[in-house]
């Protein structure tokens, strides 16, 4: 059906997420970033807000990060999440079913850095 293939053209952006991201954040992808966060979710409001916090608080600590944004459930649930969104830091859920706030990040990355 044609909705089914326009979907599909907006979520090709041509970088190396394989659609995961937003084409305005392709400078996510770092190729000397040591970390990776993913955001797993449906897209809403709260994943969006999510990604906004994390973005944010690793641009203000100066930490070069890759950020991902999955939206498959299959990939999700793979994780063992069962509550979005769901925030990941090298294969590590540290966060399931809320929107953490840019301080708790900032306390996710002192840990684990």
């Amino acid at each position: 059906m044609a909705l089914f293939g326009k979907k599909e053209e907006e979520k090709t952006c041509g970088c190396q997420c394989q659609g995961n991201c937003h084409k305005d954040k392709v400078d996510q992808h770092l190729d000397d970033a040591e970390h990776t966060f993913k955001i797993l979710g449906s897209g809403c409001k709260k994943c969006h807000t999510l990604e906004e916090n994390v973005i944010r608080t690793c641009e203000s600590m100066g930490k070069r990060v890759n950020i991902e944004h999955v939206t498959d459930f299959s990939q999700i649930a793979a994780y063992g999440v069962m509550s979005t969104p769901a925030l990941v830091l090298d294969e590590d859920v540290v966060s399931t079913g809320k929107v953490l706030s840019e301080e708790d990040i900032e306390a996710i990355i002192i840990e684990n850095f």
